[in-house]
């Protein structure tokens, strides 16, 4: 499993790798970071094999927000497997990502075992 993380917390990094260190030690996964939208799209811009990831993306974020950070990767790359990940559990932001066409959506604090079963399915 391959996961681009978009987060303006600097901490974000940190505690995926804290979270996911067995699978990450075991070549199971491997994860990259960004911290806006703007960063993320240079980085799947830059991507040989763009699908083999999925997107874990915040939603209120600095420069380019998660939800036209969706948009755009939607535009371009319809394959790519989006998740979002707010600390705002509010329904208009579920709604209009889910309408945009993200996959999953997530609120903070993030829960990492039901992220860990729903990328396992989403590998299936």
């Amino acid at each position: 499993m391959k996961l681009l993380v978009v987060d303006d917390e600097s901490d974000v990094q940190f505690l995926f790798q804290q979270r996911f260190r067995k699978e990450i030690k075991s070549g199971e996964m491997q994860i990259k970071y960004a911290l806006n939208g703007t960063s993320a799209l240079e980085l799947i811009e830059s991507m040989e094999n763009k699908t083999d990831y999925l997107i874990l993306t915040d939603i209120n974020m600095p420069e380019m927000n998660g939800i036209e950070l969706l948009k755009k990767i939607k535009a371009r790359y319809p394959e790519l497997k989006v998740f979002m990940i707010t600390a705002y559990g509010d329904e208009q932001n579920f709604k209009m990502a889910k309408n945009l066409g993200a996959d999953d959506y997530f609120t903070k604090p993030l829960q990492f075992e039901l992220l860990k079963q729903k990328l396992n399915y989403s590998a299936i």
